[in-house]
C-alpha cells in the first residue's frame, strides 16, 4: 500500500482553492491565497512547487502560463488526515475519539436519538 500524502495545513489551503476552481494559473491561485491569507506570490509558488514535487498537484504548460489541478481527491485527503489525527491522538481507537467527542458536543435531541439508534443496532 502506497505510504499516504503528508499534505500541511498550508498545502491543503492551496488544494482547497483548486479543488473548487481548477484549474488554475499561478497568477489566479496567488490572487485567491493573497486575498484570504494575505500570502505572498512567493509564498504560494513554493506551496505549489511541494504539492507538485509530492504529486498532490499537476501543472501543464499552456503557453506562458502553468496550469494547476489538484491529482488527489479533497475526500481522499479528508480520509487520510482523519487516520493520521486519530492514530496521533488517540492511538488509532476510533471509539475512544467517538467517545470524547461526544462528551464534547452540544447535541440536539434529534442528534442523541440518532446515536441511540444506531448504538441499539451495534448492540451484540
Amino acid at each position: 500500500m502506497k505510504a499516504p500524502l503528508r499534505i500541511s495545513p498550508s498545502e491543503r489551503d492551496v488544494l482547497a482553492v483548486l479543488w473548487k476552481n481548477a484549474p488554475l494559473t499561478t497568477a489566479e491561485i496567488v490572487e485567491v491565497l493573497s486575498a484570504s491569507k494575505g500570502w505572498s506570490r512567493g509564498t504560494t509558488r513554493t506551496l505549489l512547487a511541494r504539492l507538485v514535487r509530492k504529486k498532490a498537484v499537476g501543472c501543464r504548460l499552456d503557453g506562458h502560463r502553468h496550469l494547476y489541478r489538484p491529482l488527489i481527491a479533497e475526500d481522499t485527503c479528508v480520509r487520510q488526515e482523519s487516520r493520521t489525527f486519530l492514530q496521533r491522538v488517540f492511538g488509532g481507537e476510533s471509539a475512544d475519539m467517538l467517545l470524547t467527542l461526544v462528551e464534547e458536543t452540544k447535541l440536539t435531541p434529534e442528534q442523541i436519538q440518532r446515536f441511540r439508534d444506531i448504538l441499539d443496532r451495534k448492540e451484540p
